[in-house]
């Protein structure tokens, strides 16, 4: 089923490229289509070089392409991208925004696949996608390159087994032949000098029987495919990213036009999350950071269990909680002592624009009370925990409710929701000790320059509360005799200090694209955001399943030298280990030794 996205980036709502294919019946045998033999330059006399991003996503891998620049003999070459190919009509958008290439809406399904994925039987309207249709849909452009990053949701470990071995998933997971087997169809007059197939680790044990059949069907057309050892590595070392990414990668070398081996990029050290989110916008500033930078709307109870668990833990460490000799504090500042309104002076504070000024600590019982008079419960401005540990069930993730310390790099960012993997961190920007008053901290404005405001307790003071009222614009206080903490399922965004002085909180959405790779603004300087939706849920899918930029750049890098010193038929060296390596049987014929 094809559709077609605007050929400019204006994203508009007529698109101005319409694509139709042509009908099977129309013609009896392929039809022969002229290509360009000699290699484009740019002007400055460089070569170009064309990739294809199949199952491109939001284009990450793309922009990686376009990034990467390879110089070899006095040139330096470059990719220019044909066309990105997805189903999903959001992420074909995009695409377009983020890459500035054109993208095209393209259900790759069989019919028996897409009657087993969805169950019913397509539309009237659609028709299975030939190799000639996705020829078409390039322009009649032929790829030095091809990028594809089928659907892993089948193979991933998120999903249980039982799950992925339904006619469903098994139907996702039939994919990943299928674009390769279009591609070979598509270009079988001028075949691509080298696939790229970028999945999870798993499939090598869920997706054995679909990889054997890759292998055997790419060697047929006379690919060199990196051996099953050469094939899982961590994208997060190849970019120097924030985070372990750790990636099933099957490289394909076609003998016959690209004689020289490629290499693998250079591993480089993972930067830590506090490197990553160091120069960026506070959580919660929309302004600074776009729509996607606002903070979840979690329970209330969420919120309390992140701040028992340690920095470096997960949902398990709740089970060690001593949580009936601890007790929650609401926090206030020297200006609400005095005028009877609780309200915190800094607008990092009022999330999402809302005005919520909601901020708490976790005291031990027997510590000096920071904002109560004494004694433990609610009268006097403090709670008790009740018991928060999460029960123990078959396929928990462990990486439910893990706190990431800021100075180690980020786990794998998925598109899982925050409570089913995605990571949440011990951010100590909140907080930051003066002197020597342990009732003192500072919390960073991040709408104004390096401007900070103080939030001094005193045990001589009640404590009030100022629950949090997503329906309101401003916060409404209450009176010094009113003490009422918000229920266990009350949701909202509460800041509560942990026993280790920082704020355990999800990451944002924006934070999570920053850790992938992504650029910090669009090409049109607004802050990086996605459109077609407004939902956390969808934007990290998206940025879940994309292919670091970071990462598809360094891997760009290296095939763009392996071609180059191909055309030139020159044998090419490197420090760097090789990553695909030919058989015994072609290393003799060629007379190489390795």
């Amino acid at each position: 089923m094809l559709k077609t996205l605007n050929d400019t980036c204006s994203l508009s709502k007529n698109l101005s490229w319409n694509f139709k294919p042509v009908p099977p019946e129309t013609f009896r045998s392929r039809p022969t289509i002229p290509r360009q033999t000699e290699r484009p330059r740019d002007s400055f006399g460089n070569p170009v070089y064309r990739d294809l991003q199949l199952f491109a996503g939001i284009g990450g891998g793309s922009l990686g392409f376009k990034t990467a620049r390879g110089e070899y003999g006095g040139e330096v070459g470059r990719f220019e991208n044909i066309i990105g190919i997805d189903a999903d009509p959001g992420a074909c958008l995009n695409y377009e925004q983020i890459t500035g290439s054109r993208a095209v809406q393209m259900d790759l399904f069989s019919r028996k696949q897409y009657i087993d994925f969805h169950g019913v039987e397509p539309p009237e309207s659609w028709r299975e996608v030939t190799g000639y249709d996705l020829l078409q849909a390039c322009g009649f452009v032929y790829p030095d390159v091809v990028f594809t990053s089928p659907p892993c949701k089948g193979f991933s470990g998120l999903l249980p087994e039982k799950s992925a071995s339904t006619k469903k998933y098994m139907a996702l997971n039939e994919l990943t032949i299928r674009g390769i087997e279009l591609c070979l169809e598509a270009f079988q007059d001028h075949l691509p000098g080298l696939f790229i197939m970028e999945n999870v680790p798993r499939i090598k044990t869920r997706g054995k029987h679909i990889l054997n059949r890759i292998v055997k069907l790419l060697q047929k057309h006379g690919y060199i495919v990196a051996p099953e050892e050469q094939r899982t590595y961590d994208a997060g070392a190849f970019g120097e990213l924030g985070q372990t990414r750790k990636r099933y990668l099957m490289v394909a070398r076609l003998q016959e036009r690209v004689h020289n081996y490629l290499h693998l990029p250079e591993r480089k050290s993972l930067k830590s999350l506090g490197d990553i989110l160091r120069d960026l916008p506070f959580p919660g500033d929309v302004v600074a950071g776009g729509p996607m930078n606002r903070i979840q709307n979690l329970a209330f109870k969420t919120w309390k269990r992140l701040a028992l668990i340690p920095a470096g833990g997960d949902w398990r460490d709740l089970n060690q909680v001593d949580y009936e000799r601890l007790r929650l504090v609401h926090e206030q500042d020297e200006e609400s002592l005095e005028n009877g309104v609780s309200s915190i002076p800094d607008l990092s504070l009022q999330i999402n624009g809302n005005g919520k000024k909601n901020l708490y600590r976790v005291q031990r019982v027997n510590d000096a009370a920071a904002c109560v008079t004494g004694s433990v419960g609610p009268s006097n401005g403090a709670a008790c925990f009740s018991d928060p540990c999460l029960t123990e069930r078959e396929g928990r993730h462990p990486g439910v409710y893990r706190v990431v310390r800021i100075n180690e790099p980020c786990p794998c960012v998925t598109g899982t929701r925050f409570g089913s993997g995605a990571p949440a961190m011990s951010d100590p920007r909140v907080s930051s000790r003066a002197g020597r008053y342990t009732d003192q901290f500072r919390m960073q404005d991040p709408m104004k320059s390096a401007a900070t405001v103080t939030s001094v307790t005193d045990v001589q003071s009640g404590a009030q509360l100022v629950a949090d009222h997503r329906d309101q614009a401003v916060a409404y206080t209450k009176s010094l005799q009113s003490h009422t903490f918000p229920a266990d399922d009350d949701r909202g965004v509460w800041i509560i200090i942990a026993e280790d002085g920082t704020w355990h909180r999800p990451l944002t959405s924006f934070e999570l694209a920053m850790l992938q790779g992504f650029p910090q603004y669009l090409r049109d300087g607004r802050p990086f955001q996605l459109i077609g939706s407004n939902s956390d849920a969808t934007w990290r899918t998206w940025i879940g399943n994309a292919v670091p930029p970071k990462a598809a750049s360094a891997i760009a890098e290296e095939m763009l030298i392996t071609l180059m010193a191909s055309e030139r038929d020159e044998f090419l060296m490197s420090w760097n280990d090789i990553w695909v390596l030919p058989t015994q049987e072609d290393t003799v014929n060629q007379g190489w030794v390795h």
